[in-house]
């Protein structure tokens, strides 16, 4: 057996196994799904619980109007939320539009927060933390500028968490409020549904984990506290959060009923800056926490710390490697004699992922449609394969800063 007869077989049974594990993952969020799809959620009692919602925005003018009035609109009692909208060092005229919002609605509970660059233009982190020392809640739910919730999704969260005191925070699930605008939003729209929301619906389900989206969560206010705030060095604030949540001994639970939609980059440009920018922030997180793995007490996350590291380390390596070799024996550079086993299981493998995908995506309503296939198979030969790239430079940019001590900041992602 060849060298590259044996970096063949390495990639290729990791490639399997992460793939395997997220069929285990997909398989488990439908089982939940099926659980809860005719399960109401748990009616409020009593008097519900103040709640903080915080809004980080830079210069978010031609959204930050309709997610307002968005919040404003919600079902929850309107007495029990203040919406503080944290306008951080913006050169737009989100300030003069966000005034017009609190002229309109004067007797509710809308906090504007103007910041400069002395105090603002941080990034997310220190924005949350500078509403935070603003707000009152007990409960504390973060939705993102571009978002427009369902006049459900707060008194959903709020229900979750105040039912068990074993929840540190609940998370909602986000759609894609702009999927029909390009075929780049179809992608987006598939990756949301089928690798996000039903992997997190199936991490809970098996190890009563999940991870915070970033929007559309709520949180006790006593945890952040109690950590002292969000970590100004994390861009991928939210993983890192989840992390510290689980360090606690608290659950982050999934209630898909909960429904935000948002707005996803139209442009590959766009796109991949604003993913290159995740890469980046998880990786900052998984270098982090890789201690914890050696640490019985962490013993809750080691799960997770694995599943990052796989996807960001593990699977990029073994998917460049294995292709390298195709190639090049292709070209007749380099002998391996299991080529052909290894595209036999390329082919399975792309099967899998057709069949698994689909299958997530008749769970929504209005996705359950044949041109879906269509999508997902052009989306295995290109999105997918982008993403390599985009984990190759989050790695990149990552190391960067390392070197360079650079402070984190804001990474606009453009509207529309």
């Amino acid at each position: 057996m060849t060298i590259a007869d044996i970096l063949m077989l390495i990639s290729v049974f990791c490639i399997w196994s992460l793939l395997l594990v997220n069929v285990i993952l997909i398989v488990a969020g439908y089982l939940y799904y099926i659980q809860i799809e005719n399960k109401p959620v748990a009616p409020l009692e009593g008097e519900p619980p103040f709640v903080s919602i915080m809004v980080p925005a830079h210069n978010e003018a031609k959204v930050i109007t309709k997610t307002v009035e968005s919040l404003l609109a919600l079902s929850y009692p309107h007495d029990r939320y203040e919406i503080i909208v944290i306008n951080d060092n913006s050169s737009d005229n989100s300030s003069v539009l966000l005034g017009n919002l609190q002229a309109r609605y004067p007797g509710r509970n809308l906090i504007i927060l103007n910041t400069d660059n002395v105090i603002g233009g941080k990034g997310k982190s220190n924005a949350l933390n500078l509403g935070f020392k603003q707000s009152k809640g007990e409960l504390i739910a973060i939705y993102d500028a571009d978002n427009t919730p369902e006049k459900t999704a707060l008194t959903y969260l709020v229900s979750e968490i105040t039912h068990d005191a074993t929840l540190g925070a609940v998370i909602g699930k986000f759609r894609t409020r702009n999927r029909d605008a390009s075929l780049l939003t179809r992608f987006i729209n598939v990756e949301t549904l089928s690798f996000q929301w039903m992997a997190q619906a199936g991490r809970w389900k098996l190890f009563k984990l999940c991870t915070i989206p970033g929007t559309n969560f709520i949180v006790r206010r006593s945890i952040i506290e109690q950590m002292g705030g969000w970590d100004v060095k994390a861009i991928a604030e939210d993983t890192e959060i989840s992390f510290r949540i689980y360090l606690m001994g608290y659950k982050i639970k999934f209630q898909p009923k909960s429904v935000t939609w948002e707005q996803e980059p139209q442009t590959v440009k766009v796109w991949f800056k604003q993913r290159t920018r995740w890469a980046k922030g998880n990786i900052y997180v998984i270098v982090k926490n890789i201690p914890l793995l050696f640490k019985r007490s962490a013993r809750n996350i080691h799960f997770d710390i694995l599943y990052y590291l796989s996807i960001y380390v593990l699977l990029l390596t073994s998917l460049v490697m294995s292709d390298l070799l195709l190639i090049l024996h292709a070209l007749g550079y380099v002998s391996t004699t299991i080529a052909s086993f290894s595209s036999f299981l390329w082919g399975l493998a792309i099967i899998l992922f057709i069949v698994g995908t689909f299958i997530t995506l008749v769970t929504e309503k209005g996705e359950m449609k044949l041109s879906n296939v269509w999508i997902i198979m052009l989306m295995y030969v290109s999105y997918c394969q982008m993403w390599m790239v985009v984990a190759a430079y989050g790695m990149y940019a990552y190391l960067k800063d390392l070197v360079f001590k650079r402070e984190a900041k804001w990474y606009k992602t453009e509207r529309y």
